[in-house]
């Protein structure tokens, strides 16, 4: 046996490279596997990043926000969406808010949330609420509309071209209210009216920015360049619906909220 040895010695053949290369083998597996490890972790942590954004953006944006000038009808739309019952109402001067369960397949509750109209608080409670938007129901008195026509629109100006919410693009129902109404216009002639009212405010609004530093601020510009305004221009999907909360029978019979209600349901 030690003659072997002895032998394989003398011949000039060494184990010693041979034990080198497997080592080497072995290091340069190693190094692999930790590679493979830390590849695999940084999958997870990215996936799992990925996954919180986006289940909190979708969660968060689970409000449906009832805007429009005062008396407009707003606080009783709220009472008829939640109860079904009809509810005495005055001009609110906060919000009010409840769970609101859709009427679809899905059961789906989003939190109804009623904003004050009057001018001096609405820019507030907007500026609280509109990230949380998932839709937009701006609530138009149909009756007297002609007389408020510009002031809707440009509180409309205001909602369209708010940066944070072109960006989430939150749905964005036009309830044309009080149909019960004899001298009520129609939502048909409500969106024609307001197209030509936002078309001009557009223009005024563009040359009073041009004249000052030139900067919209937080404001997106309204429609496409060139031309003429119209609603279907818009990234946010605006829908025209008619709508009677106190309905059509008097303050006893069920409203007249149909439409509005299908709308809210497919949100």
């Amino acid at each position: 046996m030690a003659g072997n040895m002895d032998e394989n010695t003398d011949s000039g053949i060494s184990l010693e490279p041979y034990i080198e290369s497997v080592r080497q083998q072995l290091e340069d597996q190693d190094q692999i596997f930790l590679i493979g490890v830390l590849v695999a972790l940084a999958v997870v942590i990215i996936t799992c990043v990925f996954l919180k954004y986006f289940l909190t953006s979708k969660t968060v944006r689970s409000a449906v926000l009832l805007v429009g000038l005062c008396d407009a009808g707003k606080t009783l739309l709220f009472s008829r969406l939640l109860s079904g019952k009809f509810k005495r109402t005055q001009t609110s001067i906060t919000d009010s808010s409840a769970p609101y369960k859709v009427i679809n397949e899905r059961n789906t509750i989003w939190t109804l949330i009623d904003l004050p109209g009057h001018e001096s608080l609405r820019s507030q409670y907007l500026e609280k609420f509109k990230s949380a938007a998932r839709a937009i129901v701006f609530v138009v008195d149909s009756a007297i509309f002609q007389k408020e026509v510009r002031d809707v629109a440009e509180f409309l100006y205001v909602l369209l071209t708010d940066a944070v919410l072109c960006k989430n693009a939150p749905t964005f129902l036009v309830a044309c209210n009080k149909q019960d109404i004899t001298m009520a216009k129609s939502a048909k002639l409500i969106q024609q009216q307001l197209e030509k009212e936002l078309n001009t405010l557009r223009v005024t609004r563009s040359a009073a920015l041009s004249s000052q530093d030139g900067s919209g601020g937080g404001s997106v510009y309204l429609g496409k360049k060139g031309k003429d305004f119209e609603f279907s221009q818009l990234p946010i999907k605006v829908e025209f619906l008619e709508c009677s909360a106190r309905g059509t029978k008097g303050e006893e019979a069920e409203a007249d909220i149909q439409a509005l209600e299908s709308s809210l349901a497919k949100l």
